[in-house]
């Protein structure tokens, strides 16, 4: 296609001088371009395409850099990067070397706050208004938060601190109705009853004028009664929650029609105190697989354009995790399942209407999801807690506080363990392990394979006691040998214990160790392999037959830093051996974002690189 428009933005200024048909073109080709990246190279596509008018309007009615725009998530900014000077790069997005998915700071100056997770926008935000008042700089600040993010308890910290500040502050709450999975709970039920009451501020706005033009008292009535927080004031302004909390309330307004949104972006820059604009948009707007199957397209791989379909099908650990979840919730009526808005990512689905009752989604609030599940864990429930790696982290003090001093037998089901890939920085799941090797009271299983995850969840639920992580990387299984037959859920000792080389190493990454066996076999260096399933504790025995051999290597597809490797490590130093030791994993870094097998690759922790670093060291 031909963007004739699109593709003369280089910044936000050139959308100042479009017209109105130009800029309902300009819209158009944004959502024909989105839909030929995303279907090439995957990535969040639905939140995008909903965004699409509200972006453009942002850039229209603010001046930035000077002006700040801050998006919770980032995963819905696509558009705002296409309009910022970067739509010749678009094409790269979420490729190596290429842009990334998310906004990031260190790629533009119109990226004023990285974000990967959801929820922190608005604290965010807030911190840049203060810091610009501080030194003494006139310009906006706007927080768009959306896709379910006010599910998470850090919005709410955040919006009553800010509810504090003067002006030149401004919260866009971008309302699609969904997270990744529905929207659940109070706040977007609160949400929908003010969507099926448009007229709200029009009924604030009359009360006040009518207040206004009553002589002598009528001013200091109405200022009275604004400052007040009596039932005469609720009765009479009918307040949302977000006046309650100190904002001015603009809305709903038709996220997608922009002659609505420049009049309430417009008004919102006029008033003197911190304004929630409440914009409704439809999730998947213009493509009508993502409209009609907005979950699915929340994130997504490459796709058929013309038919939506996903263009590959294999099965996965979620999908296996999942299965047996179900079969294991079938015959004890003690297990439930719990996710923090994500239903379809973990698998879920399927448990959700079989079991209707022992499913939770509990929202954007991983905290609150850990201490519920203690809570379960107190009356004897069973519950599995299916979460990313990378989310979990927002659950780490209550993880210690809540499940691991009380000794509660609570089980993660983590998700997307080790490298993923394309999303980058903010979603490789490589802090999970040294997280959880800190945490007293705790048993750890990685397992390579599907079999093998059935087995350790099976050992979770009925052989720990505890708190229990269960942890498996996105994908399918890779490669493995055809004598290899044990899997066992503590350790496996693969090849010749007489070698005089041993390899350790545990999740999928045993896969890619069997493929260096038999490189450097054909090279005439025979090693064996100590696969570890249960990485914390580690089982003696495996400590004892590493211990045989008089060079020893570790691979970790986590953070060294705390990791099993280094605990493997002390318990080889306890048996008073002599041998040589290395550890190779991710040392003190991020991983960007691209392919799992590239980063795989430039981490040398596939088989070429295990490889290249045994024979360096023998």
């Amino acid at each position: 296609m031909d963007y004739k428009i699109l593709s003369t933005i280089k910044s936000p200024s050139d959308i100042k001088k479009l017209s109105d048909d130009e800029l309902s073109t300009l819209c158009e080709e944004i959502r024909e371009k989105l839909i030929e990246v995303v279907s090439l190279n995957g990535g969040h596509l639905a939140s995008n395409l909903g965004i699409v008018e509200l972006t453009v309007m942002l850039h229209k009615c603010f001046n930035c850099p000077k002006d700040s725009i801050v998006w919770d998530v980032g995963h819905q900014s696509y558009v705002h990067k296409m309009l910022t000077g970067r739509y010749d790069e678009i094409d790269t997005i979420r490729k190596k070397d290429g842009l990334a998915g998310f906004p990031k700071r260190s790629e533009s100056d119109y990226d004023a706050f990285n974000a990967g997770h959801s929820s922190t926008s608005i604290s965010a935000a807030y911190g840049i208004a203060k810091a610009k008042q501080l030194k003494g700089e006139q310009s906006y600040t706007v927080a768009v938060i959306g896709d379910g993010s006010m599910t998470g308890g850090l919005a709410f910290e955040g919006l009553n601190n800010a509810g504090r500040f003067k002006k030149n502050f401004i919260v866009i709450l971008n309302d699609n109705k969904m997270s990744i999975s529905n929207n659940v709970g109070a706040v977007a039920k609160h949400l929908s009853h003010m969507r099926i009451k448009p007229a709200y501020i029009r009924t604030k706005r009359r009360t006040e004028k009518v207040l206004s033009h009553i002589p002598l008292i009528g001013k200091l009535f109405k200022k009275i009664l604004k400052r007040s927080k009596s039932k005469l004031k609720n009765l009479i302004y009918k307040n949302t929650l977000f006046d309650v909390l100190g904002y001015t309330y603009l809305g709903p307004v038709n996220g997608h029609d922009m002659d609505e949104l420049s009049n309430a972006l417009s008004l919102a820059k006029k008033i003197t105190e911190p304004v929630l604009v409440h914009v409704v948009t439809k999730k998947g707007k213009g493509y009508e697989p993502a409209e009609l199957h907005p979950k699915e397209f929340h994130g997504i791989g490459k796709f058929d354009i013309n038919t939506g379909e996903p263009l590959s099908s294999q099965q996965g650990f979620s999908a296996v995790f999942a299965d047996e979840l179900c079969h294991m919730a079938k015959e004890d009526k003690k297990i439930v399942a719990i996710t923090a808005a994500m239903t379809l990512g973990t698998g879920l689905s399927e448990f959700s209407k079989r079991y209707k009752t022992r499913f939770f989604d509990v929202g954007i609030a991983e905290e609150h999801a850990v201490t519920f599940a203690c809570g379960l864990a107190t009356k004897g429930i069973i519950p599995f807690f299916a979460v990313y790696s990378t989310f979990l982290q927002r659950g780490f003090d209550q993880l210690i506080h809540d499940a691991a001093i009380q000794n509660l037998h609570i089980i993660l089901a983590v998700d997307r363990a080790g490298i993923v890939g394309d999303d980058g920085e903010t979603h490789q799941g490589t802090f999970d392990v040294s997280m959880l090797n800190t945490i007293p009271n705790t048993t750890i299983f990685s397992p390579c394979y599907f079999s093998e995850l059935k087995h350790s969840l099976n050992a979770a639920a009925y052989m720990c006691k505890g708190l229990v992580s269960v942890r498996y990387p996105r994908g399918g299984e890779l490669y493995i040998p055809d004598d290899y037959t044990n899997q066992s859920i503590d350790f496996d000792l693969y090849g010749d214990e007489d070698a005089g080389i041993t390899l350790v190493t545990y999740g999928r990454l045993f896969s890619f160790a069997c493929k260096a066996k038999e490189a450097l076999a054909k090279e005439g260096i025979n090693i064996n392999i100590v696969k570890l399933c249960r990485i914390k504790p580690i089982d003696p025995k495996a400590v004892e037959l590493a211990s045989m051999s008089k060079r020893i290597f570790f691979f970790e597809e986590s953070l060294v830093a705390g990791g099993i490797g280094e605990s493997f490590g002390y318990e080889l130093k306890k048996t008073g051996k002599t041998f040589f030791y290395k550890i190779h994993g991710i040392k003190d870094r991020f991983v960007r974002h691209e392919t799992v097998l590239e980063a795989l690759s430039e981490l040398k922790l596939d088989d070429k690189g295990m490889v290249k670093i045994i024979k360096e060291n023998i």
